[in-house]
């Protein structure tokens, strides 16, 4: 049974940083690409970032230069670093796993359980 436990959500100032993990268990070490989506209420889900087996990435345009994924593959954990951030990243994020750096959520396999993040 595969799990994808996040942490790391918050209240911020704009301007301010979080940064959110996501631990895979029962998925074995991260082999495969994994992402980070979110959805504010009323609004469709919409992928924000995600990195490949290779550690090659790719940005939602609204969030690029702002936002950094990365992982430790030593720790088994992706993270999902903000800076910068505005009132319009407040939104629940979700982690996801087994998808492809196209940021299309259908084609994920697995989901964590979001984290809310909100700026104000």
């Amino acid at each position: 049974h595969v799990q994808l436990v996040e942490s790391g959500g918050g209240s911020v100032e704009p301007g301010g940083s979080l940064r959110l993990s996501c631990s895979p268990s029962g998925y074995g070490h991260i082999t495969k690409c994994m992402g980070r989506f979110r959805q504010a209420p009323g609004k469709e889900r919409e992928g924000v970032a995600a990195i490949d087996s290779d550690g090659s990435t790719s940005y939602a345009d609204s969030v690029k230069g702002r936002f950094t994924i990365s992982k430790d593959n030593a720790k088994n954990t992706l993270y999902l670093q903000m800076n910068s951030l505005k009132p319009e990243d407040t939104s629940m994020y979700y982690c996801a796993a087994d998808g492809s750096k196209d940021l299309l959520d259908y084609e994920y396999k697995y989901w964590g359980q979001g984290t809310q993040v909100t700026v104000s």
